[in-house]
Formats: C-alpha cells, structure tokens, sequence
C-alpha cells in the first residue's frame, strides 16, 4: 500500500482498538519501524492528528482531546494515493466551470488537505495544477449573484423571478420578468442555461444564465416535472436548441472529414454509417437548424446535405451569404 493509505490504515486500526502494540501496526502496515515512524511524524504535524505513544502498552492511541472535543478526522474517503491525482485533476475541470469561484471558495480547504496528504508545497501544488490545462474558447459568464441564485432554486425548490435579455431585441433587447419553477441547469459548450417551467407560457423554456440581468427567489414552491419528461421535451432537439417538430438530417461527409466526423457525437441518437468509397453517413434529429447550420459550416466543402430540403436550402443560403462577403 502507498503512503497515503497507511494513513487511512493507521487512524482507522487506533480509531477501531482505541490503543494498538507498535508490534501489530507494523505488521498490519508491512513497514519497518523506520517507516512507520515517518509516518506518524507526518500525520502529527502536517495532518494534526492527536496520536501519543502510550508507554504501559507500548501502543499508540488519540490524546484525551480527541475524544472530549471535536474527533479528529481525515480528509475525504479512504483514498488511495492516485485518486488523490484523478481529484486534482477534477479540481482542475471544475475550476472551467465553476462561475465567480462559486463553488470552488467553499471545496478550497478540502483540495489543500489533499496537497498535504500528498507532501506538496504551495510551489509543488502549483506546479502540479499547471500540468492539466483546459482550454475554454467563446465562453460566457454569467453573473455570479444570479448563477448563486439560480442554483439554490434548482436545489431547494423554490420559485424563481429573471430578470431576462430577450436577444432577439437587437442594439436594444428588452428586458421581461418571468417567473419560473427551476428544473435543472445545463452546462453546455462553455456557457450555462437553466431549464425551467415558465408560469407566463405555461410550458417548458430554455433560458441562457448570460442573459439574466437579476434573480429574485421566491417564497413559493417550484412546480416540479419528472426529470423523464423534462428530459423528452427538452433535449430532443439538436445543440442548445429544444421545442419544436422533430425532424432528421442526412447528411453525407467526404473521406477527408470522415476521418474525423466517425469518431465524434453530434447527438446521442445520431446514426452513422461508413461507405464504400471512405465517405461517412449520417442522419440525426433536430427541431431547429440553427446550431446544426453552425456546425455544417465547419465542413464546408466537405459535406452534403441530403435531406431534407428545407436544412439543404437553409445551408446553401448560409454558403451564399458567406461567398458575397469576400
């Protein structure tokens, strides 16, 4: 077992047995005294743990204070010392998402602990943070006080007046005030949205964090739906987009994009199928075309529409429209 684990081992076997022989902790541990010693000189000063050497049973236990006051505990699960580094790794994950350090002000103390546990400095933390990169293009933040907001209405139920930025106003989009039942929030393509019951249209709305200039909860309970059915209406459509006709897109990639286009998921239900001549098919569902167009236009030139003729006609007005710009 790796360091990290005795740890775990040592307060679990004189948390069990209140006083344990030097004798059976080395033998449980299968180190040598010197180890062990080291071991428990690291737990002492850098875990705060109350351990003392009891000279009667030549065994170690807690101090009298752990057990009158507060006991002391460590870090987390009993976790070994590479899942410390898959954490860390997560820290870094989180830290992409997390908006204003919402979240990562309040799990800051724990992530210390765990760069104690592993024997690193503040420098050698650092270091350690800077070997994972994540790299975030176009992203939009929402407002930390209203994400805060919004959040505690996911989770405690409760209604939610925004304040909301139409963006279809313009130079100057209107602002309007909904009251929503939050259902859940959805992290996508570097910006957050909430899903919620709009009481104004009575139905299921899509609402983008970025756009919502104030958060009010209310003392109202939220009318909650099954996750099911939030999920049947909400994440039918393609990207972002939901509400609407289904309908499916076929199209047809060159072997140069479909190299590249096999080993991606442009939606869960998509269905692919390779050709003879290297070319890629595929059909998917979608209710709006709009992020769909987005992304045909990455390979333009290198994919056709098929059907239906709508998405086929909508793409070639966009290749157009591009072309007159030169």
């Amino acid at each position: 077992m790796d360091r990290t684990e005795r740890f775990y081992k040592i307060e679990m076997l004189i948390r069990s047995r209140g006083c344990v022989h030097i004798d059976t902790l080395l033998a449980e541990l299968e180190v040598s005294r010197a180890t062990f010693k080291r071991d428990l000189a690291y737990l002492r000063d850098r875990l705060g743990a109350p351990i003392e050497y009891d000279a009667l049973t030549n065994g170690y236990r807690f101090g009298e204070e752990h057990w009158r006051a507060v006991k002391h505990e460590l870090p987390g699960l009993w976790l070994s010392e590479h899942e410390l580094h898959a954490l860390l790794t997560l820290h870094q994950m989180l830290e992409g998402l997390d908006e204003g350090e919402l979240l990562g002000r309040h799990l800051a103390p724990m992530f210390e602990r765990i760069h104690t546990m592993l024997g690193l400095d503040e420098g050698a933390a650092k270091d350690l943070q800077r070997r994972v990169k994540l790299i975030s293009t176009a992203r939009r933040r929402a407002n930390t006080a209203h994400f805060e907001k919004v959040c505690s209405g996911v989770l405690s139920g409760q209604r939610l007046v925004l304040d909301y930025r139409k963006r279809s106003g313009g130079a100057t989009p209107s602002i309007e005030a909904r009251e929503v039942s939050p259902q859940r929030l959805v992290h996508y393509r570097h910006a957050w949205y909430l899903d919620a019951w709009c009481h104004k249209n009575e139905g299921l709305r899509r609402f983008a964090l970025d756009a919502v200039q104030a958060a009010r909860l209310l003392d109202a309970k939220a009318k909650r739906l099954p996750l099911k059915t939030v999920e049947a209406d909400m994440d039918r459509g393609y990207g972002i987009f939901a509400g609407g006709a289904e309908q499916w897109a076929e199209l047809l990639f060159k072997p140069e994009a479909a190299a590249w286009v096999a080993h991606e998921e442009w939606h869960p239900a998509q269905q692919v199928q390779a050709q003879s001549d290297g070319s890629l098919l595929m059909r998917l569902p979608y209710v709006d075309p709009t992020e769909l167009l987005m992304d045909l236009l990455r390979h333009a030139g290198q994919v056709t529409v098929r059907a239906p003729d709508s998405l086929r006609h909508a793409f070639a007005d966009r290749l157009r429209a591009a072309v007159d710009q030169l």
